[in-house]
């Protein structure tokens, strides 16, 4: 996965409450198990007036000449709700989004981004909102949104801090301890567990 350091991009906004994962990417949309041919799915409810012959609704925030090559999009509460499918954060992946900043997130979604390496970041619902059409920068480092002269703080766990900034999934993370996992290995008590119940010889 690629590291995240900085994002810079216009916030386009998609502000509403509870969207859901079928609504992110439709189950008719999903024609493989692959991480990739989903983003031309990515919000068809909305984003096409006729799903069938993708024919662009131009009300639609993403399909505005501003949102062209948007790399963060602003949410409304619990997105990402439904589903625990991870199809709709790759599809979001796919389309360019790197970044979307909502007051909350259903939770298994916000996993699933971490995991993909997409940055879920929490604001309160007013910031959010004054982000809008703002050219947006986030600083994963010392975890700050910017916008003109404002700058907020976003919390983020510390190990999903490292896989985004290092561009690893859950299996390299998990590597990074590969010496102290060969050296449990190579300790007796693991090929014998049972040895600490031995008496003395």
């Amino acid at each position: 996965m690629k590291p995240i350091a900085t994002i810079t991009s216009p916030g386009v906004p998609l502000l509403r409450d509870n969207i859901d994962t079928d609504t992110i990417i439709p189950s008719r949309e999903m024609t493989s198990t692959g991480r990739t041919g989903l983003a031309d799915g990515l919000f068809a409810p909305w984003r096409y007036t006729d799903a069938a012959t993708r024919v662009r609704d131009p009300a639609f925030a993403l399909n505005q000449r501003d949102a062209i090559g948007t790399r963060l999009l602003l949410a409304g509460k619990n997105f990402g709700c439904g589903s625990s499918r991870e199809h709709a954060v790759w599809a979001l992946a796919e389309f360019g989004i790197e970044a979307i900043i909502a007051p909350s997130f259903a939770p298994i979604f916000k996993g699933n981004c971490l995991r993909n390496g997409l940055l879920p970041v929490e604001l309160p619902e007013e910031v959010v909102r004054g982000l809008a059409w703002q050219m947006v920068e986030i600083d994963l480092d010392p975890q700050t949104v910017s916008a003109g002269s404002e700058r907020w703080h976003f919390d983020i766990d510390p190990e999903a801090k490292t896989m985004l900034a290092e561009g690893l999934d859950a299996i390299d993370l998990t590597l990074k301890q590969k010496p102290a996992i060969l050296q449990w290995l190579a300790n007796d008590r693991c090929t014998r567990p049972w040895a600490y119940l031995e008496k003395p010889t």
